[in-house]
């Protein structure tokens, strides 16, 4: 009890802390706008580009033989979509890793949801989807995993052709 009491304690002192302290200048101008003639280098948003071609589905499973998904490897076309169904083993998600910088503006257009960067939301029940489109992704192999299941080695990856 005295060190739940204790632990509060500090974490009150500490938010408290964080509070207040001096305003910052009201007069930011000169931060936000850019000198005369210079160009800042922002790079477009891709738009999310639906499937159009065909539908492939992936299975998140987590059972006495382990946690994967069913396939681990896939391969699918330009415009294809894939969707993951968890089955079993909750929860699930797919997070994409190494994805080259070319390539991670449409990844991540064509990925509805995220909760991080690259990552989908959480599946919680037997029958809940994940979809995404490949439309506008340029071709390469893209691995992901499963956050909440990386100890038990729980990846994929998809080869976009």
């Amino acid at each position: 009890m005295r060190f739940n009491g204790l632990v509060l304690a500090v974490a009150c002192a500490a938010l408290s802390a964080c509070g207040g302290g001096d305003k910052a200048p009201s007069d930011t101008s000169a931060a936000t706008t850019p000198a005369a003639g210079a160009t800042t280098a922002v790079a477009p948003a891709a738009a999310p580009t639906p499937a159009t071609g065909k539908w492939h589905d992936v299975q998140m499973v987590g059972d006495e033989k382990g946690y994967r998904y069913e396939p681990a490897s896939l391969t699918v076309k330009v415009g294809d979509g894939v969707r993951w169904v968890m089955v079993s083993g909750a929860p699930h998600n797919v997070q994409f890793e190494n994805v080259a910088a070319d390539a991670k503006s449409q990844l991540m257009a064509n990925m509805p949801n995220q909760l991080t960067e690259l990552g989908s939301p959480i599946l919680l029940n037997a029958n809940e989807k994940y979809e995404m489109s490949f439309n506008g992704v340029k071709p390469g192999k893209y691995s992901y995993i499963c956050t909440p299941h990386l100890a038990n080695n729980m990846k994929g990856s998809i080869t976009v052709q």
